[in-house]
């Protein structure tokens, strides 16, 4: 039955009444009605709702009180990554950071600095359609983060509907979510009484609610949020600066931090610190130090970014939480790509709202520099979501042999000359600060990250074959090496979880698709440190067959065209590996395998020396990789970007910006049919 127009009237009225109610409490901390007539109000929607299932919407009040669990979270890659702050701790850091802030924008002028609390809690993406929350996710590695849509709709403070206008179809809100420290307090309160565990701290707290596969606990436990910023649709918003965004976010509806200014200069910013420091023991929530951002929205683009996080912005930490304890002993632990990392036990201490175990001591030179031994009473640090480390030691406590102190008990720390896992030899370049094991083919603390590199696909490209298969065949014992790869069956693959006949089959057939390949990806599939695509071509290129790469010297090496010291020395440490060659044999056994050169055949005709080539848009029968692999054995390279020394666009369908681009430089401009041509010049001179 279809409600009458007045009934559908009144739940929209109803909905956006409660909504600005909820706003006046829990983000303007303004209550506009008493707590019964919100209630009653609540519950008319909730009964019109209940007889008229059509009036629901996704953006109703009532969809706050959570849904039944979820079997897991799902992956959720961010519409724009959610990049990750650097840090400075010292005034002399901050004032490095407004040098290069001025240097990049090459002015003399003083700059001005939108600043505000750095909030301790859960960094989260929200996506809204056309105004509606949609989805949100955690922030995870950046690029894709664990979907939790319905624990954020329990929030009463985050907007299910944004208010005003001026967003666009499709926005990408980012901000934190955590919990005050009285709700914290009442929350610990009920946990103790209820005979339940009771949470570390609020950070703890927030992280553990939002993740709860049944969404119904987190509607019971008081989260927060504050918005900071905004990822994808930002360039559609109609703002200059930063301080605007945040005003703008604040007019749809979102929290944001009412302590937040606009300074200008260094001396602003650490004026800011200072006011924020003295007042954090009073601030309602827990916060770490404070954010720096370029006001500007344009210089801020101009600035752009450094490996994963922005020139315009930095992270002023306060005072890491340090504490004392012994050490117990010193244990080295491998990572995924072979890194040798020096790890103290400790004796369990309380440090920043955890107890902690262990510590890193970073790497070998750091150990001795700090002369950590066992036995020493040593300063630890947590800061935040930083690797707890040890600082220093606390030389008068170090135990001694006599009572003279001529001699310490224990003698200084050595890093293994031998990989503690595997055997294999570890190695440390002259100018590197980590060793690293050399056993990567074999060794089992890097098994999982060398199989996924030799699946790759610019590698070996065995499609199917990712981080949860993999994981799978590692722990079941199936997989130890790639070698063994080749010999997996459709039934053993059957038997995985979230496996199928049907999946296994295409899996099986992959791996066989991937035993004819090229010398120029094998090599770069085995993994060896500082050897990329390029370099694994030269090499192909240069030895023809995988026995002479195997049978070359260090001199040979190095008469590889841009194979110099360092890498030669990964190569041989790597092929010099007995483990790593049986592999190697393995590989070749298992019918891996690649066109042979033929007898004096000489490298293919570099007729694109020196030259830039960009493709774009698809080609007709062409795949990406395979022209860019077809342009580089020409001697040419291929960029992502047209500039005025771009010697030709390669252009196929829906070719896009790149193609206005080279118009607009006058490039010239190839199809799939003039860059073979243009190659076939070269095999016929």
């Amino acid at each position: 039955m279809q409600p009458a127009s007045e009934v559908v009237q009144r739940a929209a009225d109803l909905r956006a009444e409660l909504a600005r109610h909820n706003h006046a409490y829990y983000v303007l901390d303004a209550p506009s009605i008493p707590d019964a007539e919100y209630d009653r109000l609540f519950r008319e929607l909730q009964a019109l709702e209940n007889d008229f299932p059509c009036l629901l919407t996704a953006d109703s009040p009532t969809q706050r009180v959570g849904a039944a669990p979820l079997k897991a979270f799902p992956a959720l890659s961010h519409g724009q990554a959610m990049l990750s702050l650097n840090n400075a701790f010292a005034a002399s850091e901050v004032d490095a950071f407004d040098q290069r802030v001025r240097d990049g924008l090459d002015t003399l002028s003083t700059v001005d600095y939108a600043v505000e609390p750095k909030f301790d809690g859960l960094a989260i993406s929200l996506t809204y359609e056309d105004g509606i929350f949609v989805r949100g996710a955690t922030r995870g590695d950046g690029a894709t983060g664990e979907e939790v849509t319905p624990n954020l709709r329990t929030l009463r403070c985050l907007p299910l509907r944004l208010q005003g206008s001026g967003w666009p179809s499709r926005l990408e809100v980012r901000g934190e979510v955590l919990m005050f420290k009285a709700d914290f307090e009442r929350l610990n309160a009920r946990q103790r009484a209820q005979g339940d565990k009771a949470f570390v701290n609020p950070r703890n707290a927030a992280a553990g609610s939002l993740r709860q596969l049944d969404s119904r606990i987190t509607a019971r436990r008081p989260l927060s949020f504050f918005a900071y910023g905004l990822g994808l649709g930002a360039t559609a918003v109609d703002v200059r600066t930063q301080g605007e965004m945040l005003d703008r976010l604040a007019s749809w509806g979102f929290p944001v931090a009412a302590e937040r200014r606009v300074v200008t200069g260094a001396a602003g910013l650490l004026d800011y610190f200072a006011d924020i420091a003295a007042l954090r023991s009073r601030l309602p929530y827990d916060i770490d130090g404070v954010v720096y951002k370029v006001n500007r929205l344009d210089w801020q683009e101009t600035l752009g970014f450094v490996s994963r996080a922005p020139r315009f912005a930095i992270a002023h930490k306060f005072p890491a939480e340090e504490a004392l304890t012994v050490v117990l002993g010193i244990d080295v632990q491998v990572g995924r790509t072979g890194a040798m990392t020096p790890v103290a036990r400790l004796q369990p201490v309380f440090v920043g709202g955890v107890t902690l175990t262990n510590a890193t001591l970073h790497n070998e030179d750091e150990v001795r520099r700090k002369d950590v031994r066992v036995g020493d009473t040593v300063i630890v640090r947590r800061a935040g979501d930083v690797i707890p480390e040890v600082v220093a030691i606390v030389a008068d406590k170090r135990p001694m042999r006599d009572l003279l102190g001529c001699e310490p008990v224990h003698d200084p720390f050595e890093l293994p000359k031998i990989c503690p896992e595997c055997g294999a030899t570890v190695t440390r370049g002259e100018d590197e600060a980590i060793a690293r094991c050399s056993g990567g083919l074999f060794c089992p603390a890097q098994r999982k990250q060398a199989l996924l590199h030799f699946a790759a696909r610019r590698a070996m490209d065995i499609e199917g074959l990712g981080d949860k298969l993999v994981d799978q065949l590692v722990d079941a014992g199936l997989v130890h090496t790639p070698a063994d790869l080749y010999a997996l069956t459709v039934d053993t693959l059957a038997g995985l979880e979230r496996m199928g006949e049907k999946s296994a089959q295409n899996l099986v057939a992959a791996i066989e698709q991937s035993k004819t390949t090229t010398l120029g990806r094998f090599i770069f599939a085995l993994g060896i440190r500082n050897v990329g695509e390029a370099t694994a071509r030269d090499l192909a290129k240069h030895f023809g067959q995988i026995d002479a790469l195997l049978a070359a010297d260090l001199e040979a090496l190095q008469a590889v065209p841009d194979v110099g010291p360092v890498v030669a020395v990964s190569l041989r440490t790597f092929l010099q590996q007995t483990h790593n060659r049986d592999v190697i044999a393995a590989l070749q056994q298992a019918g891996v395998h690649w066109p042979a050169p033929a007898p004096g055949a000489p490298l293919p005709a570099q007729v694109l020396a020196g030259l830039t080539l960009v493709l774009t848009g698809t080609l007709p029968s062409l795949k990406r990789d395979a022209a860019k692999a077809m342009i580089e054995a020409a001697g040419g390279k291929v960029a992502g970007s047209v500039s005025k020394k771009t010697a030709y666009v390669v252009a196929g369908e829906e070719a896009g910006s790149k193609l206005e681009k080279a118009m607009e430089l006058k490039v010239p401009v190839l199809d799939e049919a003039g860059l073979i041509e243009l190659l076939q010049q070269g095999e016929n001179t």
